[in-house]
């Protein structure tokens, strides 16, 4: 029998009508992909405006990327407002060259450059690029946190230095990890705290380049 008046068919109630609208925005509905990039760029930048330490930063980093559902990833900006600005922007710095952002684009530090005491870079579909070989360090122990979304983040440190890494993601080069010679127990030390989604952060030594002769 066909449906009078403009109602549902026969036998379909309104409620069974709207379920599927009503549980595509259920907080129980699975996430995406497409939803946890959504969430972790405004945590990038959340962090960038200064409105999230490094801590809560880690943390809830660590939490969009292993979200299931949308309650899980509403939950992770319940106390942050808005994104400002919804476009993409190429990088963002927060402090004295202590922190860089890359969004879909690449961050690029080499040459004579002064690194600080904590260095924080987070990498959304990009690259990064960090040669310390003629960095001058800020002192004896320097912390890196390095966040790498879908892209490859590369540590390039000189020999001399010792390196401790955590976090999941964090790689060293085969022939990194036993210089083959005894380090001295002043020496400078570089902690780097890595997390990588679909990425690699890669800490590898090599000499300092030489110029070329003429």
């Amino acid at each position: 029998m066909s449906a009078t008046n403009g109602g549902p068919a026969s036998g379909v109630t309104a409620e069974a009508a709207n379920l599927p609208a009503e549980r595509d925005q259920s907080p129980a509905t699975r996430a995406s992909d497409r939803e946890r990039d959504g969430v972790l760029q405004r945590v990038q930048e959340a962090f960038a405006e200064g409105r999230l330490d490094d801590t809560e930063f880690d943390q809830r980093m660590r939490a969009a990327l292993t979200a299931r559902t949308r309650g899980d990833l509403d939950q992770l900006l319940a106390d942050l407002p808005a994104s400002a600005d919804a476009g993409t922007a190429p990088a963002i710095s927060r402090g004295p060259g202590r922190f860089a952002i890359a969004l879909k684009s690449s961050v690029r530090r080499s040459g004579r450059w002064r690194v600080p005491d904590r260095y924080t870079t987070v990498v959304y579909k990009g690259s990064g690029w960090l040669d310390l070989r003629a960095a001058e360090l800020s002192g004896p122990a320097t912390a890196f946190v390095v966040v790498a979304y879908k892209s490859g983040v590369k540590i390039l440190v000189p020999p001399g230095v010792r390196v401790e890494m955590t976090g999941f993601g964090v790689t060293q080069g085969a022939d990194d990890d036993d210089p083959g010679y005894r380090l001295p127990l002043d020496a400078p030390v570089i902690h780097v705290r890595g997390l990588a989604y679909k990425g690699t952060v890669e800490i590898t030594t090599r000499p300092p380049e030489r110029p070329a002769v003429r």
